[in-house]
Order: structure tokens, then sequence, then C-alpha cells
């Protein structure tokens, strides 16, 4: 079984945005840099829609640019032959906020990334899978481009808390997710938020931005017993820990009794439901609560934000509070069963 890396990223660059066509060039973002600086990874910035973000949010100690952008794919094989992980998960970066309030430019910037990731799958011969961008504000767009993807590598769909500025789970996305079961891809919830209002209100707070947004979007599924709708389904809940699992579960239960309903017994593979832990969770105390057949654990590969932990694998592998079958478990036949790799 493969040891498999369940969330890495990619950082975008020029090269992303040069599988726009022609006459859909306008639709790139802006790369912005300090007035009076001359411009470095530090100081610049992406300017898509009207929302402005850092340009690069990398780890530049443990892995160089090549290996971080894909400029070379060869780079980040050998980088992944270091650290002993067979297979990796791709994730966006840039697509973490809202990048487009125009329907015609995210269906545009969305298609350009797709198109990317199927180039890096096919060189990196099936070491590197991806999650699909899916144009949310254009619905009917939607099975056409997860076919493409499908066909392609990807073994997943990135989707972020307040899709539409709407929780996942409105009627809104039924064709979304009659499409994922019916092309056995999974959902893959990312630490991420595409609410304008949220993300403006959150602005200086990550934790809430994006956490608390994982947080409620876990608990609406479960309240409103969305997976019940999509048997077929697979769902997760990607960089977002799980310390908080207990508590939420707890809290849908005692909503779900108030209504004459039981929360399922095993509500984590029930539900179909996958969720990534870290390092700092209290993880043999998850286990004993939820089980070990649901978890996975990923190395946020590229950035450097509070989840980052390029040696996860490893350090899971080494922990002796453990159980060697529930590491076992984590780092191959979850995932793979996840994303039917």
């Amino acid at each position: 079984m493969p040891t498999i890396d369940s969330d890495a990223h990619v950082i975008e660059s020029d090269k992303t945005w040069s599988y726009l066509p022609n006459d859909e060039k306008h639709y790139a973002p802006i790369v912005l840099h300090k007035s009076g600086e001359q411009p470095s990874p530090s100081n610049q910035y992406w300017l898509s829609g009207d929302k402005i973000q850092p340009k690069d949010n990398a780890d530049t100690l443990s892995m160089d640019e090549t290996s971080r952008e894909m400029g070379s794919v060869d780079a980040r094989l050998k980088h992944m032959d270091e650290l002993s992980i067979d297979l990796q998960v791709l994730y966006p970066t840039i697509f973490l906020v809202p990048c487009a309030n125009d329907p015609l430019q995210q269906a545009a910037q969305y298609r350009a990334y797709n198109r990317w990731l199927a180039d890096i799958w096919k060189l990196a011969e099936g070491r590197l899978r991806w999650a699909a961008c899916v144009p949310t504000w254009s619905m009917q767009l939607v099975r056409n481009e997860l076919e493409f993807a499908k066909e392609h590598g990807a073994c997943a769909i990135f989707i972020r808390p307040y899709e539409c500025d709407r929780y996942v789970g409105d009627n809104y996305f039924d064709p979304l997710f009659r499409a994922a079961g019916e092309l056995d891809l999974a959902i893959a919830f990312h630490s991420a938020n595409a609410s304008y209002q949220n993300n403006i209100f959150h602005e200086r707070h990550n934790f809430g931005r994006f956490k608390m947004a994982m947080i409620s979007q876990f608990h609406y599924l479960l309240e409103n017993e969305i997976p019940k709708k999509y048997p077929n389904v697979r769902w997760a809940f990607i960089e977002a820990a799980a310390s908080w699992l207990p508590y939420a579960l707890q809290d849908v239960e005692s909503r779900l009794s108030r209504k004459g309903r039981k929360l399922h017994h095993s509500p984590l593979k029930d539900n179909n439901i996958w969720i990534t832990l870290e390092m700092a969770d209290d993880i043999p105390y998850l286990i004993d609560r939820v089980g070990d057949d649901n978890f996975l654990i990923g190395t946020d590969y590229g950035h450097t934000d509070t989840s980052a932990q390029i040696e996860a694998l490893r350090m899971l592998s080494e922990d002796p509070k453990i159980q060697a079958n529930s590491v076992a478990k984590i780092l191959g036949p979850n995932p793979t069963k996840l994303y039917q790799l």
C-alpha cells in the first residue's frame, strides 16, 4: 500500500495562466508589488476580481521554487522520494479565497488550472493526483469540467465552505453532487472560504475565516443529513485539524435529538466522511472517540501556515502513542478509499 500525502499544494505561477486561450487572457490575475521595492516573492500579490492576496505563501526553506510551482515535476517527485511519500493529492492555493465575482472569469480560471494539473498528472505518471476546481457560479458547466478532470487524473472536487455565498448542501448544488456520485469523485472541502462577505468580515482573523467555516460546513452537512441524500458521495474535510470533532458531533447529536432523529453510531463511517488530522491533535483520543477508518494526514506541502508540517507522515509513523495498525490505515487504505486511487 503506498504512503499517501492527502493534502499537498501547488503554488500557481505564470505557467498556470498560460493555459488560458487568447480570448480569455484578460481573465488572468494581475501581479502587483509594493511601490518602491524590487519585485520579490515576499512583496508580490495577486489581484483577481477585486481580491488581493499574497502571490506566494510558500515554504522557501524545505523546498525550492521549481518543486513548489511544478516548474519541474521531476524535482517534486525527487523531493517526495526524500520524504518517503509515494503519492500526493494536490490542492490549489490562489483559490482558497474568492478570485472572481464574474462567473465567466471563474470558469476561465478554473479551466486553465484544471488543464495545468492534467499535464502535471501526466508527467508524474500517476504519483500526483489532484482535486478539480468547478465553476460553481455556472452550474451548467460543471458536468463537462468534471468529465475532463476525471479522465486526466483528478480524484476529488475542490470545494470551499460558503460557495456562491451559500452553505454547500443547498439544493442549488444538486447537479454537482449528482455528478460527483456518478463520476466517483470525492467532494473535498478544503480549509478556505468562498464568501466575499465572510472574507471581508474575517479579513484579519484566519481562524474565523477558514477553520470556523470548515467546522460550520461539517455541522451543516450532518444536521441537515445531506450525506443521506447522496449515499454514493464521499466527503472530506481537509486542513482544518480534527480536535473540534467531538464538540461538533455532540452538538449535532443534541440538535438532531430535538427533531426526533438520531446521529449515526459511527458518524464519519456511516456518512462517508473523512477528515485530515494534524500532529497537534490528540490523535489517540480522536481514534478512541470515532475509530481510525476515516482519518487522513497531509503535509500542506508548499505552504508555511499553521497546518504545514513537511514531515507529518514520518512523525505520525514514529509516534509511539499511536497504534501501528492505525498509522497504516491513515497513511494508505483510508486515503485510497476516499480518493479511489
